[in-house]
């Protein structure tokens, strides 16, 4: 089963941009990968450029066979890998219209040099990941 997420960045202007990632949305899993690998804006926007995932890895990689891809370190992207369309990024003006397009069990929010997610266990807030992870375990 799928813990869908999206990921999303802040741009200067004040809108949003962001995509969705249909597998392992979770703390543990996405939300790891985000806070070790994808810390700075030029590599969170190469990941926007991809637009939405299948899955979400360590690194962006080059195009592979969706079914049998090439590393299970690269990102599986649904235009890239498969050749889907409208799979674009999307940007929005708020963070509330970014939500209503793309909003998941796990909202990833890259904003004030971090993330940022809003999940069941932060409500409708965004939280820092380190927040996030203590309230989860409060919940658990």
């Amino acid at each position: 089963m799928a813990t869908r997420s999206s990921i999303s960045i802040r741009n200067k202007d004040g809108s949003y941009t962001g995509i969705y990632c249909h597998w392992d949305g979770y703390l543990s899993n996405n939300g790891r990968i985000l806070e070790q690998h994808y810390t700075n804006e030029e590599k969170i926007r190469q990941l926007m450029a991809l637009g939405s995932l299948s899955s979400l890895r360590p690194e962006i990689g080059e195009r592979q066979d969706f079914n049998q891809p090439t590393s299970k370190d690269w990102c599986l992207a649904y235009g890239r890998d498969r050749g889907e369309d409208d799979v674009a990024a999307i940007t929005t003006h708020t963070v509330l219209d970014l939500l209503r397009e793309l909003g998941q069990e796990y909202d990833y929010l890259w904003f004030d040099g971090r993330w940022h997610v809003r999940c069941y266990a932060t409500g409708d807030r965004f939280v820092t990941l380190d927040e996030a992870r203590r309230l989860q375990a409060e919940e658990d």
